[in-house]
């Protein structure tokens, strides 16, 4: 039936061929419109399964708290209006090549920093930061326009958890367990859009990005809330980190500084919550060790390495060294969860690698042996 198909479609094309054009010209001619169509079909069901989980996160969120209200705030428009038409003043400093970071300025104007500390402070303040999240899509790019639905879902769930907290809105988070879908959906949506923007970033980052990475960081740091996020949506988030993981290891643009410092905040700002601060040591931990391992094989064979990958390691040590300090802050967490086999396997001939690599590279051996004193104080 397939071999009579094949050749009545040749038959058909054949006959169908209009003068002046060979039978390849035209084939290639029909698989192109017809490949057009696909694309057509496929964006429209796209925009279609969108708006499907926009629909399911307004009604979870009135299955949730039916009072709750999601109109639009006129203050709030033309405040997103004047973002767009007035750009951030710190635009022309992030146009730069991006090798001046000496200054904790530099990272503040990425906005993840500073804005994350005034985001909390807007979250004590309910009803104004309500009215702040509204429409997220004003003044998006193509990149940030896919996650303006999961981020203000995300942001109206956070809300009401806060509104219920102080006693304004009654609440059923119950709801959350029967439809605990269409919150992992929103997360996934959500990290899958800030994972291609750090894969190639634009500058300046705008304050939706920095709106995005603190609408995560709020969500599993929440107590009532990440165990549902993190019950349903902790392999995606380990995704999520091997992801920035590898932008990070990988990136070889000139300008790459100030995008890395920002992943690496990022990175650091999931670490706050202490499960998914093991699952980041465990993944930091062979990384690095396999580093410094072909480090020491090219500085023993006097061979080239990588001065990209070298330049792209500190940051890999920076947070490591960062949430290991963390976790020894964390008194109410036991050593018997850590993750015992992999620190193992880092501090073997830790001692050697330090001592051989010391005086070509002294700044990664000073930071390999203060990950060393972290993990053995921690034992």
């Amino acid at each position: 039936f397939l071999k009579i198909s094949k050749l009545a479609l040749a038959f058909a094309i054949i006959h169908s061929k209009p003068p002046g054009k060979s039978c390849k010209e035209y084939v290639e001619h029909l698989a192109r419109t017809v490949s057009k169509q696909d694309f057509g079909w496929k964006s429209k069901a796209e925009a279609l399964e969108a708006e499907v989980l926009r629909l399911r996160q307004e009604l979870l969120l009135n299955k949730i708290c039916p009072r709750f209200c999601l109109e639009n705030d006129a203050s709030a428009k033309t405040l997103l209006d004047q973002e767009c038409i007035n750009p951030m003043s710190y635009s022309s400093q992030l146009e730069d090549s991006g090798c001046d970071v000496s200054s904790d300025y530099a990272f503040d104007s990425l906005g993840v920093a500073s804005d994350f500390h005034q985001s909390e402070h807007n979250v004590n303040t309910s009803r104004q930061w309500l009215e702040r999240v509204l429409p997220l899509n004003l003044c998006t790019t193509s990149k940030e326009r896919s996650l303006t639905a999961p981020v203000q879902f995300l942001q109206h769930l956070l809300e009401i958890r806060k509104l219920s907290e102080g006693g304004i809105l009654q609440a059923d988070f119950r709801e959350l367990e029967n439809d605990s879908l269409t919150v992992c959906d929103s997360v996934s949506q959500l990290l899958d859009g800030l994972t291609v923007f750090y894969s190639n970033p634009t500058f300046p980052f705008s304050s939706f990005l920095t709106e995005a990475v603190c609408v995560l960081v709020s969500l599993i740091t929440d107590t009532k809330l990440s165990n549902h996020v993190l019950k349903k949506c902790f392999k995606k988030l380990e995704e999520f980190e091997k992801s920035l993981i590898q932008i990070i290891l990988r990136t070889g643009s000139v300008n790459r500084f100030q995008a890395l410092h920002a992943i690496s905040h990022t990175l650091i700002l999931l670490g706050r919550n202490s499960i998914l601060r093991k699952s980041l040591i465990s993944l930091l931990l062979p990384e690095v060790r396999q580093f410094a391992e072909q480090l020491l094989q090219a500085y023993q064979l006097q061979a080239k390495y990588d001065i990209t990958q070298y330049e792209n390691i500190f940051p890999l040590c920076m947070i490591l060294e960062q949430l290991l300090q963390n976790e020894a802050e964390e008194r109410n967490v036991s050593s018997s969860e850590y993750d015992e086999e992999g620190k193992i396997k880092f501090l073997k001939s830790l001692d050697q690698i330090i001592l051989h690599l010391s005086d070509e590279f002294p700044l990664f051996s000073l930071y390999l042996w203060r990950v060393s004193v972290l993990l053995n104080s921690a034992q």
